[in-house]
């Protein structure tokens, strides 16, 4: 069985580029790993919490993280008051509640609003609410929402070593300050803002890592550090790498043939046959009494001479576990989640199963509206009708929808075409740079633009012209020498014969034909020696290679002209949006239209998409599916949801500005990844490479081996590159093995 601190890593550098990435030997010992780590947890586990046990070293052992060198003192201490701090799945704390510190890791997180009935009958607003809400159709106005949530602390993870004695325990219980008589948190999160409010569970925990937890994240006592992984401690290089390993354990978790998973949650197949057999409480005869429960909730009792008006039904499963006889004590403690879990799985294979896209025979519509609230929330409406995005187990949040003021109907319009806008920052976007011009050579540097590539030119600055013009027709012919590092050149790129085209507005080169794998934003250096009739054009190596979106490059470019210029409908051969699908064209607008940073963010007022995609306002099914593609991109973490304000001329800006209305916008942030070759991959060149880079990490000895000096002293210098001033001493029964590569 892999370990994490094995022989080998179980996390290893191409992990940081994401799941896709990662060669097949690799993921085959991690998903090895995380499915006996599934089977040995009480609870279903979210794919926080399975980093956790890949990256802190979990024990199958029955130890928990309790047989790894981590140090309780580098956790967060979080005391719980009137208004807690927002405690993502996966955060590994010691709450301070009187004399009793309570060590544990957070393996489930949901909304406990007050207003959810102890039969589970929800009011509509709540379904899909935001933080913060204050009633139907009030949002609230603070810029710091709160929300009551329930915690289940796993009190177990630490192994006997920190666990609470049953004593320590029940007197918690009893006190029911902060923990309940269940064994969890219910508590107030004080949100910092909206946007944090908002963001997936993952997202939330990477912030959490980088913040509160970050001398956790970066402990030299973790397996391999994520620092190692990444090349260094900077917070953009972490946060990329975090993104790829939760993305790498997510599709470990999704392609293992022995789990099954329920939104972030796996759970062993294994489990959920046997739940299905169990005639006790919760068994399969309470799962399938609750999918009728849910199908008929709303199918209006029928009264002689009365009229009956359907009126929509949402149903919370948390609450609505607890009604069914002898269930009490299977929702304490880790339980809950795993009663969750599998009724919301059981409800789900009910309608993928029985229904039209959520639409029964019996005339029920049942769609999953709200997945974090009271254990998620269910909307059943009789008579129903296919919703339009399609997928019933899309939460929709149709509940909170309901409450809000109608909009004003718009004119009628027909299905449009999309447009192509013109870029607003055209002439102020990639500009060149004079690197030198001392009377015997003129040296500059500019990023490719997609008209370059297309046309097949490239613009001369003015010290280049004058020469030119001094010397030369006015459309002189010149060698052109194109040098690309690292990369093949055909002999017809490499040397060419332009044309100078010098007139009053188009001072440039013509005639250029760019290599394939040239595209817009990559940073072309020129040299010209004055009088010369050769011009020299060379790409610059980065350190290593990278991955920017769907780009790999491992040459120098300009992050806001590859945010602009390469984008869908975008190629060498044209520049349009026709044809384009839903995501496709969101992913174009954003990043066309967005405002736009020097590191190449773009960020987009979200109710201008549509126009700005079509030109003018679009059909409503139109509208409707670009805003179905925005909540996909969210959900793949591919866009990300951000707050602004607009000003009094309708302009948007970012971040708030004091006094200007709050508005929402969607982000584009163009992460780099190091891309990371596997075996048997090619170099530049196309050289076959033999050989893996294995960073730098603990592991466990044998009994009665001992690490070496040189080991130890390796360790420290470790420690130090981590942040450590002093350097630490490696714990008892550890070795560190250094950075080397493996293969020929």
């Amino acid at each position: 069985m892999p370990d994490p601190y094995g022989e080998r890593a179980l996390l290893t550098p191409a992990m940081t580029a994401g799941h896709d990435a990662v060669p097949e030997q690799e993921r085959e010992r991690l998903r090895s790993y995380l499915q006996a780590v599934v089977a040995a947890r009480r609870a279903p586990v979210h794919t926080a919490v399975a980093f956790n046990a890949a990256y802190f070293g979990y024990d199958l052992g029955g130890e928990g993280y309790g047989a790894s060198p981590l140090r309780p003192e580098d956790f967060p201490v979080i005391t719980l008051g009137e208004c807690a701090p927002v405690l993502p799945v996966g955060a590994m704390v010691c709450v301070t509640s009187g004399s009793d510190p309570l060590f544990a890791e957070i393996v489930y997180r949901e909304g406990a609003h007050p207003e959810a009935s102890v039969h589970g009958d929800v009011p509509a607003w709540v379904s899909g609410a935001p933080a913060g809400a204050e009633g139907p159709g009030e949002p609230g106005e603070g810029a710091a929402p709160r929300r009551r949530e329930l915690l289940v602390p796993d009190l177990d993870a630490f192994g006997p070593a920190l666990r609470l004695s049953p004593t320590q325990l029940h007197r918690l219980r009893t006190r029911q300050r902060w923990i309940n008589a269940d064994g969890h948190l219910v508590v107030d999160v004080c949100y910092p803002s909206q946007e944090a409010a908002r963001r997936d569970e993952l997202s939330a925990y990477a912030d959490h890592l980088l913040s509160t937890a970050r001398d956790q994240l970066l402990s030299p006592f973790v397996p391999v550090s994520l620092a190692e992984l990444v090349g260094g401690t900077r917070d953009e290089d972490l946060r990329a790498g975090l993104a790829g390993i939760f993305d790498t354990i997510r599709g470990a978790l999704d392609s293992s043939e022995l789990l099954r998973t329920w939104g972030q949650y796996a759970m062993t197949k294994t489990s959920l046959a046997e739940c299905w057999r169990d005639t006790g409480p919760l068994g399969g005869d309470d799962l399938r009494s609750l999918a009728a429960a849910v199908e008929h909730a709303a199918v209006p009792v029928k009264r002689r001479y009365m009229h009956t008006s359907a009126h929509p039904v949402y149903i919370a499963v948390g609450p609505r576990l607890r009604a069914f006889p002898g269930a009490a004590d299977l929702l304490t403690g880790t339980g809950y989640v795993a009663a969750v879990c599998r009724a919301n799985m059981a409800l789900a294979d009910v309608v993928q199963r029985d229904s039209e896209q959520g639409l029964f025979v019996s005339g029920s519509l049942i769609t999953l509206d709200d997945a974090f609230e009271s254990g998620g929330v269910w909307r059943s409406h009789h008579p129903g009708a296919p919703e339009p995005s399609g997928d019933p187990l899309i939460p929709a949040g149709r509940g909170w929808a309901s409450t809000l003021p109608p909009e004003a109907e718009p004119e009628p319009c027909v299905d449009l075409e999309p447009v192509d806008l013109p870029l607003a920052d055209d002439t102020s976007l990639g500009s060149g740079e004079l690197l030198r011009s001392d009377g015997t050579d003129v040296v500059w540097r500019a990023p490719l633009r997609l008209t370059h590539l297309i046309d097949g030119w490239f613009p001369l600055p003015p010290e280049a012209v004058r020469d030119l013009c001094r010397s030369h027709d006015r459309y002189p012919t010149l060698r052109l020498e194109l040098r690309h590092p690292g990369q093949t050149v055909d002999e017809k790129e490499a040397e060419q014969v332009v044309t100078v085209e010098l007139g009053h507005e188009a001072l440039r080169l013509t005639g250029i034909l760019w290599p394939l794998d040239f595209f817009p934003g990559l940073m072309i250096e020129v040299h010209h020696s004055l009088g010369g009739a050769t011009i020299r054009m060379t790409t610059t190596l980065l350190r290593e290679r990278v991955l920017i979106g769907d780009r790999e490059t491992g040459h120098c470019y300009d992050p806001r002209v590859l945010t602009r210029e390469d984008v869908p409908g975008s190629d060498r051969h044209g520049d349009s949006a026709a044809g384009l699908g839903p995501r496709q064209l969101v992913m174009r607008t954003v990043r066309r239209c967005g405002l736009l940073t020097l590191d190449g963010h773009a960020l987009m007022d979200r109710a201008a998409l549509p126009t700005a995609a079509y030109g003018h306002r679009p059909a409503r099914a139109q509208a409707a599916s670009l805003e179905s593609a925005v909540m996909e991109l969210f959900a793949e973490r591919v866009l990300e949801p951000a707050l602004g304000s607009r000003d009094a001329m309708g302009r948007p800006h970012h971040p708030v500005r004091d006094g200007q209305p709050v508005i929402a916008l969607i982000g584009y942030r163009p992460l780099e990844r190091r891309v990371i070759r596997p075996w048997g991959g090619t170099d530049e060149g196309g050289a076959l490479l033999g050989v893996q880079f294995v960073p730098g990490h603990l592991r466990r000895l044998r009994p009665g081996c001992f690490p070496s000096e040189v080991q130890r002293a390796a360790f420290r210098d470790y420690c130090r590159r981590l942040g450590k001033a002093d350097g630490w001493e490696l714990p008892y029964g550890y070795t560190f093995v250094t950075e080397h590569t493996r293969g020929h």
